[in-house]
């Protein structure tokens, strides 16, 4: 199950061994709760099954997810890698089967497995880009632009054919709304102008984007890109 891990794509059985007897297996059902905020585990996780959900809790009570992550992905490789305390809390969204890998057979790994240290390199990388992303739409835009900037996002990972996206479940309003610091009401309203707009219909539990160049060319316009 391991080589279905994106950093470990392209690597050797014997390599893959390694790396499975360096792990501890664990199951998390729904809404378990996998490492917390500040907590002092170190290790990283690689995802075999399932779904996470990455995401920090103000003291207000506010939710502001980070990220969701599913079969294939990894995480925690930040703790592993520096010895912080946790920077984010992880839960389950569903029953999830994951690799557990100490830091030290973590940093081990790195160093003695140049595909996978470019891997995590370029990983690290991807991230520090998003995030970046993340903040000037947080600094810059307005509500209803983060929110078309979100739905995008979402689209360009469940493209379908002919310029269309199915996001398939589509996410709760409050979840859209935790992931661009708003409220609920904000992305009701804002999801009913687009479906005015035709670039966005709801169908069953999917929501289907109608134009995903248009709705890109609306979000770049307002970031200032050509």
């Amino acid at each position: 199950m391991l080589s279905a891990v994106k950093e470990f794509q392209g690597l050797s059985l014997v390599d893959l061994e390694t790396i499975n007897e360096a792990c501890n297996w664990q199951r998390y059902e729904a809404n378990e709760d996998i490492v917390r905020y500040h907590d002092h585990t170190n290790s990283a996780f690689f995802i075999a099954q399932g779904e996470i959900r990455v995401s920090y809790s103000a003291l207000s009570g506010h939710e502001v997810i980070l990220c969701d992550l599913s079969a294939g992905e990894m995480f925690g490789e930040l703790t592993a890698i520096d010895g912080e305390p946790r920077s984010a809390s992880v839960v389950a969204k569903i029953s999830t089967l994951l690799a557990c890998m100490p830091a030290a057979a973590f940093l081990n790994l790195i160093s003695s497995n140049r595909q996978v240290a470019e891997a995590i390199l370029k990983r690290l990388t991807g991230q520090i880009r998003r995030l970046t992303e993340r903040v000037y739409d947080f600094s810059t835009l307005a509500v209803r632009n983060r929110i078309q900037a979100e739905i995008l996002r979402l689209a360009r990972n469940n493209m379908t054919v002919d310029n269309t996206a199915v996001i398939s479940p589509a996410p709760t309003h409050l979840d859209v709304a935790n992931f661009v610091s708003t409220h609920r009401e904000a992305v009701t309203r804002e999801l009913k102008h687009l479906a005015g707009e035709s670039l966005v219909i709801r169908k069953g539990q999917d929501l289907h984007v109608l134009d995903v160049g248009r709705l890109a060319d609306m979000v770049n316009e307002v970031r200032g890109c050509s």
